[in-house]
């Protein structure tokens, strides 16, 4: 983020022809609190957004017909450019949209809308035509703190301020390597995303049901067990989520997240699938079943785990997971 702050600092940097930006929502509103998932720990949680289609193409296809049209509308000249941007590019959506008059940046540091609630995806089309400015939208927060409270590991430093080091969704998606082992108590079986502080916001008594077909959760995501997720291999993790988002994150980081969530769950039958897993030939994988299971099995099981696995163990990072996993279980 450092690297781009210049880029992300106005939309002329990234496209100095650029006059305007209109700003536009897709609201995705669940058919059920997202929370209810957190209730099984032996299933995993996966956010909203990321239980149908992945929004990003579909987005932009949207953004593109949109943009072939508005043109002629508003009377622009005929060499009027357009470009698109859906997640993808250094553009800063959120306080774009707030100044769109969509909705403002709620305390959760996510867009809020009057409307929607808090389900909204963003999408932007920048254009070389002089268009007139919406009204901003107001902050409508007051003294309200319900998404701060929500947050299962303490990611808002301070409202209208997240750290993303802490955030479920970053440590599920983003983050490449170990999940910080002080975090990994708090995720629970959450194993993609984590949807608590939008779900908290009281503005979403407005909300209404999303109407894309696309992006409508499918059956097999609202909660998936963590076993039949942990036997995933490399082509039935591509083949279940051809066209989800989930499958940008890959099926190593995935599983990651689903052993963190196996060692959460108190589950000792799931002790099986993790201890399958520490020959898996990744070694982030290897490592996170070594915390599963440190979780689940006696201290002496775990120590004779160890003895049958630690000695042959190629990889510096797994065998200190060992070592402080022995540690912290005896």
């Amino acid at each position: 983020m450092e690297e781009t702050a210049a880029r992300r600092s106005s939309p002329r940097a990234l496209w100095p022809q650029a006059r305007s930006v209109v700003m536009l929502g897709l609201n995705y509103g669940p058919d059920e609190d997202p929370r209810l998932a957190l209730a099984d720990a032996s299933r995993g949680a996966i956010s909203v957004y990321a239980r149908g289609d992945d929004y990003h193409e579909l987005v932009k296809g949207k953004l593109k017909r949109i943009a072939s049209r508005f043109v002629p509308r508003v009377g622009g000249p005929e060499n009027v450019e357009v470009k698109v941007f859906v997640d993808t590019a250094p553009l800063m959506e959120k306080p774009l949209a707030a100044a769109a008059g969509l909705g403002w940046q709620g305390k959760h540091t996510n867009l809020v809308s009057r409307e929607k609630g808090s389900w909204l995806l963003l999408g932007a089309i920048a254009t070389t035509l002089e268009l007139p400015p919406d009204a901003a939208e107001r902050d409508h927060c007051g003294s309200c703190r319900a998404c701060l409270d929500a947050c299962p590991t303490g990611a808002f430093p301070a409202p209208y301020r997240i750290d993303a080091r802490r955030c479920v969704s970053y440590l599920t998606i983003e983050h490449r390597g170990p999940i910080p082992r002080a975090l990994r108590p708090l995720i629970g079986n959450r194993i993609y995303g984590c949807d608590d502080c939008l779900a908290a916001c009281p503005w979403n008594k407005f909300a209404q049901l999303g109407r894309e077909a696309r992006l409508a959760a499918r059956d097999e995501n609202r909660n998936p067990a963590l076993a039949e997720l942990a036997r995933l291999d490399d082509a039935q993790f591509r083949a279940r989520f051809s066209k989800s988002p989930i499958k940008r994150t890959g099926r190593v980081r995935f599983l990651r997240n689903v052993l963190t969530a196996i060692g959460n769950s108190g589950d000792p039958s799931l002790a099986g699938e993790a201890e399958r897993l520490l020959a898996d030939p990744e070694p982030l994988i290897r490592g996170a079943a070594v915390w599963a299971l440190s979780r689940l099995v006696p201290p002496d099981d775990f120590a004779r785990l160890a003895s049958r696995h630690l000695p042959g163990e190629p990889d510096a990072e797994v065998r200190a997971e060992w070592d402080t996993s022995l540690e912290s279980a005896a």
